[in-house]
């Protein structure tokens, strides 16, 4: 697995590739987008002049695509690997995407000899870039262990969670979470403002005690606080997770009343760009 195929050249994609070809493999990238393609090509990255041509080229191919849907038709769609990929091809779906549809995937490409795991990432672009990505993981023991020297080449820390779509599940649980915290980090901080805390104090004393989260110790003091907004990640792309999260909760019959809260509050701040930063959620509050 020498070379490696990358699908998706947007701000990870592109990031990944990078990272891949700096710990030596050969990388063909490929992405719909001539912009994409063009950026990439100016980096030194192979492109590919199309999905087909990632199939035969690539003993493993890295996916960053934004939707299921996306992932769906690259991968079973008529230019797919199932119509003349290099036998034994391992994929990573590096996506956070919908954990049924990559199990209907992963079962519909098992019998032609292709392994797919699924190895959703936090860290966002400047972790793409710097390779210091978290990637939770779902795949049989056999194919995390084949892809763990591209896996290493992208990441810093690597948790294998279970069985095809297991980090599909574990991402969305996590991006649930931090659209949550995001809400209530926000309502806390108005809270304390409200009371006479200056936020930048309120944060150093929830980050000493029980309440502290990864919003609070890394999100507000990075992006919010100092009005920057700009983490990479946007609002449309977090509407998706939550969305995503919303209907695996209704897929399992659970109620789930906080976890409802927080998507209706998300589904309800249309008020707030698709393009924003995902970070802007807290200008509900603090605004």
């Amino acid at each position: 697995m020498r070379t490696i195929g990358v699908i998706g050249l947007g701000n990870m994609g592109r990031g990944m590739a990078l990272s891949l070809r700096r710990r030596g493999f050969d990388v063909v990238g490929y992405d719909p987008a001539p912009a994409a393609r063009g950026t990439c090509a100016a980096d030194g990255i192979e492109i590919a002049d199309g999905n087909s041509a990632v199939w035969r080229a690539c003993g493993a191919v890295v996916l960053s695509l934004p939707t299921p849907e996306v992932v769906e038709a690259v991968l079973l769609g008529p230019d797919g690997p199932l119509h003349g990929a290099q036998p034994g091809l391992l994929i990573i779906d590096t996506s956070t995407s919908d954990p049924a549809v990559t199990r209907r995937i992963a079962a519909a490409l098992t019998p032609a000899g292709i392994d797919l795991i699924d190895a959703p990432v936090s860290g966002g672009p400047k972790g793409a870039h710097a390779a210091t990505l978290t990637m939770v993981i779902g795949g049989s023991d056999r194919a995390v262990a084949r892809a763990e020297p591209v896996l290493a080449a992208m990441s810093a820390t690597r948790v294998h969670v279970g069985d095809v779509g297991a980090g599909h599940v574990t991402k969305l649980a996590n991006n649930l979470l931090c659209a949550a915290h995001l809400i209530t980090a926000a309502e806390a901080v108005r809270m304390a403002g409200e009371a006479g805390v200056d936020p930048e104090r309120l944060l150093a004393g929830i980050n000493a005690g029980s309440g502290r989260s990864g919003v609070t110790q890394v999100n507000f003091p990075t992006w919010v606080l100092n009005g920057a907004f700009d983490s990479g990640f946007t609002m449309k792309l977090m509407r998706k997770d939550v969305r995503l999260a919303e209907a695996l909760i209704g897929a399992l019959g659970l109620d789930l009343p906080l976890s409802g809260e927080a998507a209706r509050l998300w589904r309800d701040s249309t008020g707030i760009p698709d393009d924003a930063d995902f970070n802007a959620i807290v200008k509900l509050q603090l605004n």
